[in-house]
Order: structure tokens, then sequence, then C-alpha cells
């Protein structure tokens, strides 16, 4: 009796398991776009009021994405915005998909870096003068057009601009007043100006894992509501 008893058991083990739920899918297969690339990251906080939560990255390979790693991150003193609707001054984080164009820091890029790095130096600075033709731009030196107290010297932030990636919110046709200078940035003392941020050691991980070819992106959302992440 007892093999017939094993039988029963096994089968019955087979029936329970077929009835859980399946796992649920990573979270960049529940993202209406990812980019087209095989890099991903996603920044996500708990909803627009929030100045914190989690920024991962991941990798697409043979058509599944995976984790590479994790980092808590910070936002804007203002929460999160729609991009669409952001206004420059507001101190918030646009929500939505973004490539990033290029990387550069106060400090050397971190051994094997693939990305554009460009080096700060005192004349660099990031045009954020509405005015300005140079406008959401990386300017060395700043060019006349482009007043001072409208701007960032980007040699300022030594902390924060040790090593940072550009976001490409407002970037290839930017709209005056929207806001310019957002980045993927090492953190300061507390949330951004609109930007988001994590701690050196991860930040110095992102740039050894990203590599322009597999064209990452980077998602920027909520959990649930508009800016959920998942919409983007």
């Amino acid at each position: 009796m007892r093999p017939v008893v094993a039988v029963v058991l096994a089968a019955a083990s087979l029936l329970t398991l077929g009835a859980l739920p399946a796992a649920e899918p990573e979270l960049p297969e529940r993202l209406a776009d990812t980019g087209g690339g095989s890099q991903l990251i996603t920044a996500v906080a708990a909803d627009t009021d929030a100045t914190t939560g989690t920024l991962t990255w991941w990798d697409l390979r043979a058509g599944r994405w995976t984790r590479a790693g994790s980092a808590p991150a910070r936002f804007g003193a203002g929460g999160l915005v729609e991009g669409t609707a952001r206004e420059q001054g507001t101190s918030t984080t646009p929500t939505g998909l973004y490539d990033l164009p290029f990387a550069f820091g106060v400090e050397a890029p971190p051994a094997g870096t693939r990305y554009t790095y460009l080096p700060v130096g005192e004349s660099s600075w990031w045009c954020e003068d509405n005015a300005s033709r140079s406008y959401n731009r990386w300017t060395d030196p700043r060019p006349a057009d482009c007043r001072a107290a409208e701007s960032e010297r980007l040699a300022a932030f030594p902390t924060q601009y040790a090593h940072a990636l550009v976001v490409g919110f407002n970037y290839d046709r930017p709209v005056r007043g929207r806001g310019a200078g957002i980045f993927l940035h090492v953190n300061g003392r507390a949330a951004t100006a609109g930007c988001v941020s994590v701690p050196n050691d991860a930040m110095r991980e992102v740039l050894r894992w990203a590599d322009p070819a597999r064209a990452p992106h980077i998602a920027i959302g909520t959990t649930g509501g508009p800016t959920a992440i998942t919409g983007y």
C-alpha cells in the first residue's frame, strides 16, 4: 500500500503547486515602454508627495529583464510631477521615460565607464536661463547670453556632481519654462531640486554598468495613480 499512498501524495502535491498564482512579472515587463534598449533604470516613489524611493537598474538578456542592482533614491523637494506639466523652479522631479545623453563629473570616471564623460572644470556650467540660446545645455565656458544667476556652475557642487548622468528631460527640443538640468547624481544633504540622487557608491556602480551601445533609459514614476511608472 505504501507505493500507492506515495503516488497519491505526489499527485496531490502537483495539484497544489499548480494552484499557486504565477509570479508577478518584473517591473520592466509591466512598463508600457522601456525605450527599446536592453538596459533600463527605474526610479520609483510611493506617490507624488514623496521625496524618497528606490532606484533599480536592469538588464534584458535572452528576452527576460533581470535586476542588476538597486539603491535608495531621493527626489525633488517638491515631490514628483508629470514631465509634460512640470514648471521650472518648482523643485519637482519630472516623471516619464527619458534617454541618458552623456555623463559628467567633478571626479574622474569610475574604471570601466563607457559613457561619454565630460570633466567638470571651473568654467563648466549648465545653462538654465530661459532667454539663452544654450538653455538646458552644458556650456564651457558660460556664454554671454546665459546669466550666471539663472544657471548652475557645476564645480560649485563637488559632492552632488562628483558623478552624474544627464537625464534627457526637456533636452532634445527644450520648452522654455519647463525646466533644465535634470540629472541622476550623487546624494547631497537632503532632497534634490528636481533631480534623482543616490549614494556615491551606487552612482559609481551605475556608471560602470551603463553601456550606451545598449541604449539605456530611465523611467521615473510612482507606484500608482496618473504618474504610475507602469504608464511609461
